[in-house]
């Protein structure tokens, strides 16, 4: 004879199953992270200068910026003081993947002039941007300015990558460090003391409306 009991928690022990089933189903759906759209990127508030205004122009494309601002100590005037001689950064995604390197480089576009260079990590496609007249904001004395700078130069990959060669300007908000050391350079013996100073910034990418390479 078969064991009522038994049968019923033979049962019971199925249903627990599936209602457990059903919710980590339902707690993954939740908390998956969901990749971010261009459509989705926001920006946030900023001085008007920085603002970029020019007619059909659109981000596209925001990176979360790890690194340091180097400089090196150099004369200056009658005395010394530390100049800027490349940043040094990875741009991650809202997920954590890398998208690009920051850094300083020569632009073929204009005779091998330095600029800031952005180079995507897939494809290489590479942009050289220069700060627009009057670009830069200084938000909090603590952290290197807020910038709009406008694409002076660009380079698609070695393969034909073009993912960044549409690009139009390049904004640097929300920054965190990066700030010239206060010490280290004041006299003439600590010219060429370098200084690797950790920063953090967000980049947005803005294009044409409708290029969307």
């Amino acid at each position: 004879m078969k064991d009522p009991g038994a049968s019923n928690n033979r049962f019971a022990r199925r249903i627990l199953f599936a209602v457990c089933a059903a919710v980590l189903s339902v707690t993954f759906m939740v908390s998956r992270p969901q990749r971010a759209h261009a459509e989705d990127i926001v920006v946030p508030p900023m001085p008007a200068n920085i603002q970029v205004t020019e007619p059909g122009n659109e981000v596209y494309l925001v990176g979360h910026g790890v690194g340091t601002q180097n400089y090196i100590c150099l004369p200056s005037g009658s005395g010394v003081a530390y100049a800027l001689f490349t940043p040094e950064a990875t741009l991650f995604d809202d997920d954590g993947g890398q998208l690009i390197t920051h850094f300083f480089s020569p632009n073929p576009d204009e005779n091998g002039t330095i600029r800031a260079t952005w180079e995507r990590s897939r494809d290489t496609s590479t942009v050289w941007a220069a700060t627009v007249p009057n670009g830069s904001a200084m938000v909090t004395a603590s952290a290197i300015p807020w910038l709009k700078l406008k694409v002076v130069g660009f380079h698609d990959g070695p393969d034909g990558g073009d993912k960044l060669s549409a690009t139009t300007f390049i904004q640097r908000l929300s920054t965190s460090g990066g700030v010239a050391p206060l010490t280290g350079c004041s006299v003439p013996t600590d010219i060429g003391t370098k200084a690797f100073v950790p920063y953090r910034a967000d980049y947005f990418f803005y294009r044409q409306v409708g290029n969307d390479k």
